[in-house]
């Protein structure tokens, strides 16, 4: 009996610890800043998001991740600054970090620009062991108490970007950090495992009113297989869109969002599940705002869509 319990409770503290993936949005391609450091000051406005996802609504203690970013240039746009905090809850574990960004941007050509970045931080593992129930009482695998470890963070990307598209790599948590879960007992640990971010994008200009944007996300984690998302999306006016994504093996989102006055940004996507979980699950919902701000010194329009 033991030993089931024992087994059960190390495949929840594996999916935490080596199997899930660093919080995931559907709405990725406007919310970019978060998978790539070096797109920080790539754009000529700071901007402030918070992004806020229920996942699988209707499984109790389903995923809730929330973000809150800044990123922006510096005055003479050669470098941007930017950081982000976010918490992700899945049960009885919380996931809780900050990371700072620095990228520096060269010009490759006239409207062609790279920017590679770097990001370092903290992140906190929690464990509530107050909410798992045991089959015996006495176990010694994890007492009734709040257990959390501090780790250290570091990642880095690349970001080639024009008016027309952009191409993007990034690999968070580069450091390995080991998590030690619990001071007594049989101890389950493991590693955050390095991710590896792919991304792109092309802007089809259809009519003075219309663009069409495919974008595409590609997920990598040893020993998790590749995970592709592609997204469709219209725009019109560079002011309202609707946008389609599909993602392998998991869901299929519709989303909609409206940039007011050039600074505003609010958007909402749903996902309707694909796996067996649509079974228990209502959907998942995720709503992202944001602000602009224009840049010190920065004497450009601030254009309407990223």
């Amino acid at each position: 009996m033991k030993k089931i319990v024992y087994i059960t409770f190390l495949v929840l503290v594996s999916k935490v610890v080596t199997g899930q993936q660093l919080p995931h949005f559907s709405q990725y391609y406007l919310n970019d800043y978060l998978i790539n450091p070096a797109i920080s000051g790539a754009r000529p406005y700071f901007e402030a998001k918070s992004a806020h996802r229920y996942q699988w609504e209707g499984i109790t203690d389903a995923p809730r991740t929330y973000t809150l970013s800044i990123n922006g240039p510096t005055r003479n746009q050669k470098m941007g600054l930017g950081g982000y905090l976010f918490t992700d809850n899945v049960g009885p574990t919380r996931r809780t970090g900050v990371n700072l960004t620095y990228a520096y941007h060269i010009k490759v050509s006239e409207k062609l620009k790279l920017g590679m970045g770097l990001s370092a931080g903290i992140i906190q593992f929690m464990i509530d062991g107050s909410k798992i129930t045991l089959r015996e009482s006495d176990d010694d695998i994890i007492t009734n108490g709040v257990q959390s470890v501090l780790l250290p963070d570091a990642g880095f990307g690349l970001y080639l970007y024009h008016e027309k598209y952009h191409i993007g790599f990034s690999a968070p948590q580069l450091l390995n950090s080991r998590v030690n879960f619990f001071n007594s007992g049989r101890n389950p640990e493991g590693t955050l495992p390095s991710h590896f971010f792919f991304s792109g994008g092309y802007k089809f200009k259809l009519s003075d009113e219309f663009v069409l944007e495919p974008t595409v996300f590609a997920k990598y984690i040893s020993p998790v297989p590749l995970q592709i998302e592609g997204t469709l999306r219209v725009i019109y006016q560079e002011k309202i869109w609707l946008a389609g994504t599909y993602r392998d093996k998991d869901a299929i989102t519709a989303s909609i969002g409206y940039l007011i006055n050039n600074y505003f940004t609010i958007s909402y996507a749903f996902d309707f599940t694909t796996t067996n979980l649509r079974n228990y699950s209502d959907g998942t919902h995720e709503l992202l705002v944001g602000v602009r701000f224009h840049a010190i010194g920065n004497k450009q329009s601030v254009p309407s869509i990223k």
